[in-house]
């Protein structure tokens, strides 16, 4: 992954840690180039090492009691997800990088598989300080196995001898100091799942936040009151992966429906700002059947949550569905609008979408903001995020909480 400042590429450079702190962690022991980090993270020691992937991440955990329970069989009960995996000695979670080790739990922390300084508008967030940049940063794993991920180099790192990654050790002050140095706004845990490693965002963000930075997470919202409770108080903002609204196609992603849509509820109940994305896949989830449950759906929990319809392309296991057209993203953004929904955008086809990567005014249609892809060409929202046109009260994250 090559660090992005802005949402230009920047030249590949060797790195200043190159013999550092750069450890190979492959299935198959081949390993990948790992990302081009900020300065700032230059001065991490380390050593070089390859081996499986088990093996070197068990020694970048630590044990926490933060979000375990005990059960009454005498196993360990980890509420970091909603598989709330029920824990003997040694075992392993569904997301295969948390495990019991006596009355705790040894869960990922002090490493990264990557990162990058991202528009905000990548993550993607639409209503959170709109052009500011985000570091962006992920470990490996994930509590979900989708056929269609875009990121499943990292996120099934530990399922697939195909995927191969690259962690780096770092502690949160070198992360924050990164983003503080790269003039970020924003740190967001991102790339594979957020939640099967919470207690480390959790000490990023309490840092972060400490230091004046805006925190956000994105993730599949699989998701437990225990591990919203704990992440609420450091986090600002939330990007829910609505990936489909049958309860099929959940199970076969190895979730369930019902947990995410609890999470969405639950967020917004704890003061947290929601945005939900919807990868809209041909032959998966693009029916008019399927995309109205979901919007119905959204707008019944509230009118005001940005909706995000982005197209899907060919990656992992699911090759063979052509990629989104952009009639396909128009014709869900539509019926989003006709649910209720106030805000939906269409995103991944940059500039073929027309004004769907704008923002509007839901009361006068005023031109709010305008983008182009990641790019934020104008911002004409006032100080307190009204609408300069009719005075309408948008809501989002333009400085202060969310509204």
């Amino acid at each position: 992954m090559t660090l992005l400042e802005g949402g230009t590429r920047i030249r590949p450079v060797t790195p200043a840690w190159a013999s550092g702190a750069v450890i190979t962690i492959s299935s198959s022991c081949a390993g990948i180039p790992g990302p081009i980090l900020p300065a700032a993270l230059a001065s991490v020691k380390g050593e070089a090492h390859i081996c499986s992937v088990s093996e070197r991440l068990d020694g970048l955990t630590v044990a926490r009691r933060d979000l375990a329970r005990p059960h009454r069989s005498g196993k360990l009960v980890c509420t970091a997800c909603a598989h709330t995996c029920k824990l003997a000695e040694g075992a392993r979670g569904v997301c295969l990088v948390r495990y019991r080790e006596g009355d705790a739990l040894r869960v990922p922390w002090g490493y990264v598989a990557g990162v990058a300084v991202d528009p905000i508008e990548k993550k993607p967030f639409y209503h959170v300080l709109p052009g500011a940049r985000a570091l962006s940063f992920g470990m490996l794993g994930c509590n979900f196995h989708c056929a269609f991920c875009q990121n499943w180099l990292t996120s099934q790192a530990l399922r697939d001898q195909r995927a191969s990654a690259r962690v780096s050790r770092i502690s949160p002050e070198e992360l924050v100091r990164a983003a503080t140095e790269t003039r970020c706004a924003v740190v967001t845990s991102t790339y594979n799942e957020p939640l099967i490693s919470a207690e480390w965002a959790h000490d990023v963000f309490a840092l972060a936040r400490r230091l004046g930075l805006r925190t956000g997470v994105v993730s599949n919202g699989f998701g437990t009151p225990e591990v919203l409770d704990y992440l609420a108080p450091v986090l600002d903002a939330f990007k829910v992966d609505l990936k489909a609204f049958r309860r099929e196609t959940y199970r076969a992603l190895g979730g369930r429906l019902e947990a995410v849509q609890e999470t969405i509820a639950a967020l917004l109940a704890r003061g947290v700002w929601v945005e939900v994305v919807t990868l809209v896949v041909p032959g998966l989830n693009d029916s008019d059947a399927e995309l109205d449950g979901i919007a119905t759906y959204l707008a019944g929990v509230s009118p005001d949550i940005p909706w995000h319809v982005t197209a899907f392309h060919p990656d992992y296991e699911m090759l063979e569905p052509p990629p989104t057209p952009a009639a396909t993203l128009r014709r869900a953004a539509e019926r989003g609008r006709r649910a209720g929904l106030r805000f939906v955008y269409a995103g991944n086809i940059p500039g073929g979408v027309g004004d769907l990567e704008d923002t509007h005014c839901p009361s006068c249609q005023h031109l709010l903001v305008e983008r182009r892809g990641f790019t934020v060409l104008r911002v004409h929202l006032d100080g307190n995020g009204r609408c300069p046109a009719c005075g309408t009260a948008i809501p989002g994250i333009w400085g202060g909480r969310p509204s």
